[in-house]
């Protein structure tokens, strides 16, 4: 039976989706005056994003004495405007950590409630779990966890006469299969691309780091990333996928490359998928066959757990809120990082924090994800570790290698050179003398 704080009346309480513009901790008379409490939780782009709704209605649907409002946020200021209302005391009770690699910011600004004991009734089953503690210490916890696959376009493999990918695809074999797309869409006379790679640093930095033994954002050692930029080089430069300056110049978006059909493969995040249903959906992607295997591994040793990366998106509890809201809000962390949150997510096609069998069930039952058996095995099989390893120096570091894609990718700066000059940066600018 699941434990009810004792305040809490069974009266029911409509979840809302308000822009509130003032409430910082809000529901403590109502909490005082023994009725139903009130959680506030920021979010943002609510007409686009269900994530936030689905997850209040999904949670009320189970603690209908809990009423869940929300604080919205513009997305691309999102950490500017909170930490201002963190700042004036106006922030919400709960509060989603947008990127983990501002996560540290928050934790060591003192703006994060000790949730340990959140964690460890969550157990071992939530992926990215670890990723939000500090020397033992947990401060927030996972509600998403996205990973990067690889997405195929099925009629085109089949148009060039090349077999689709495999679980156990490494990047020789993604490379050969490019060359052999490449050949054979000209031949079939598909103005199609073998590859889209698109222009963030992640396409390349992201798997690099998670698949190289040893490599360490923090060290200022960039060489792991040679052979990796070397082959999404000798892609552009092959014309098996378009070069980094037309990519960049024409401001191309991966949605319309992979879901008009100007690529038959595209690496990118697990959130593409629930773009791309939605996008057939309203005719922004043309109809095709289409499905995701596991990102290309280095070699045949990580086959039966493919290696990939993706952050987390976390909450948090905003320590400013009124003591007697801090049950619910537990509560409510319980629920959305645990299985109730995670198949709700599922069930709208976002991957969740936890994978178990409902969850994967949820997720391949709603219309127009693939249901074969490769697309399951990337979805539920993979070793996802961080993008933004949890330091301090994280996100200085990521600007640092920002400025060293952009120049390795447009040609303006030879790859060893880039490498070296991005761990001297780090070095003198972030990592002083360690």
């Amino acid at each position: 039976m699941r434990h009810r704080h004792p305040r809490r009346t069974a009266l029911t309480a409509a979840v809302t989706a308000l822009a509130l513009t003032a409430t910082a901790c809000g529901g403590s008379d109502t909490a005082d005056s023994g009725g139903p409490v009130t959680l506030t939780l920021s979010a943002w782009s609510l007409n686009s994003t269900p994530e936030f709704t689905k997850l209040a209605e999904a949670f009320q649907a189970e603690n209908p004495d809990v009423r869940v409002e929300f604080k919205e946020y513009d997305a691309a200021n999102y950490d500017t405007q909170l930490t201002a209302d963190l700042a004036a005391g106006s922030a919400p009770d709960v509060y989603a950590l947008k990127t983990l690699k501002n996560f540290i910011t928050y934790q060591s600004g003192e703006q994060l409630l000790d949730v340990s004991d959140v964690a460890a009734g969550l157990g071992d089953r939530v992926n990215g779990l670890g990723n939000y503690q500090v020397d033992g210490v947990a401060y927030a916890v996972p509600y998403r966890q996205d990973s990067w696959y690889l997405y195929y376009n099925e009629d085109l493999f089949a148009a060039a006469g090349v077999a689709p990918p495999t679980d156990t695809w490494t990047w020789a074999e993604y490379e050969r299969a490019s060359a052999d797309l490449t050949a054979g869409l000209k031949a079939a006379g598909s103005p199609a691309k073998a590859a889209y790679q698109h222009v963030w640093q992640s396409t390349v930095q992201g798997l690099a780091l998670a698949q190289t033994p040893g490599a360490d954002l923090n060290s200022g050692d960039y060489g792991y990333l040679k052979p990796y930029y070397e082959r999404a080089l000798a892609q552009q430069a092959s014309g098996a996928q378009v070069d980094y300056g037309t990519a960049t110049t024409n401001t191309l978006q991966y949605q319309a490359q992979f879901g008009t059909q100007q690529a038959a493969m595209m690496v990118m995040g697990s959130w593409y998928v629930a773009t791309l249903l939605a996008q057939q959906e309203s005719g922004d992607a043309q109809p095709f066959r289409w499905g995701f295997a596991p990102a290309p591994q280095r070699d045949g040793s990580t086959e039966d757990r493919p290696v990939t990366f993706g952050d987390p998106t976390g909450l948090g509890i905003n320590p400013a809120i009124d003591e007697g809201e801090v049950a619910a809000a537990k509560e409510f962390l319980s629920f959305v990082a645990g299985e109730g949150g995670a198949t709700a997510l599922a069930s709208i096609g976002i991957t969740p924090a936890t994978l178990t069998e409902p969850v994967t069930q949820a997720y391949f039952a709603v219309r127009g994800v693939p249901g074969d058996e490769l697309s399951r095995f990337a979805f539920t099989t993979h070793d996802t570790r961080a993008e933004n390893p949890v330091s301090p120096e994280t996100a200085a570091l990521q600007n640092i290698l920002q400025d060293t894609h952009s120049a390795i990718m447009s040609g303006s700066t030879p790859v060893d050179e880039a490498l070296r000059e991005a761990g001297d940066r780090a070095r003198s600018e972030v990592l002083g003398s360690r």
